[in-house]
């Protein structure tokens, strides 16, 4: 059948909703400046890029032919992106538990928030800090919390040996320090 005489509910949208990327058993740990991100995001979203688009649209629409009409089908396209990614900046900051690492200065284990130095089996030193699935950025040195990496360095104290489970097998690292700082 012709694209002419299909509706446009009728075409189906070629990406997937974004991935659930925590099992529902976990909770969703992110630092305020993480929240902050995603929230200053969404309102970026809704309050410029949004209405922009909605705005060309319109203007598109009213040109006659949406059929052939780039502005419209393209302009389309972009705002089932934008209410995509709102849809999942709400859900994740709806399921956020936001914890402060300032406020677990004086623990004795590594937890959420902690910035890690550790070493691994090749003497080499490495500092991670562990962070919400939303704020990971391995070339800022900042881990999510569910990652094995992570996994492995928590409720571990200064001067543990623990395994993580890799790829080429068990690795050993050594956590050398640990504090709470933003």
């Amino acid at each position: 059948m012709s694209k002419a005489f299909t509706k446009e509910t009728d075409i189906e949208d070629d990406e997937p909703d974004e991935p659930d990327v925590l099992p529902k058993s976990l909770k969703n740990y992110m630092t305020p400046k993480g929240a902050k991100t995603l929230q200053d995001e969404l309102q970026v979203l809704l309050r410029e890029e949004r209405p922009k688009i909605v705005e060309i649209v319109s203007w598109a629409a009213g040109n006659g032919d949406r059929s052939e009409n780039g502005d419209y089908i393209y302009g389309k396209k972009r705002l089932r992106e934008i209410d995509r990614r709102v849809r999942y900046l709400t859900k994740q900051l709806r399921s956020a538990v936001v914890v402060d690492p300032k406020e677990q200065q004086g623990l004795k284990q590594v937890f959420f928030g902690a910035t890690v130095t550790y070493i691994n089996e090749d003497e080499k030193r490495h500092t991670v800090k562990l962070v919400g699935i939303d704020e990971a950025d391995l070339t800022l040195g900042k881990i999510s919390w569910i990652s094995p990496v992570a996994r492995a360095l928590l409720k571990s104290y200064v001067g543990d040996n623990v395994e993580i489970h890799t790829p080429a097998g068990l690795e050993t690292i050594e956590v050398e320090s640990f504090s709470y700082h933003d």
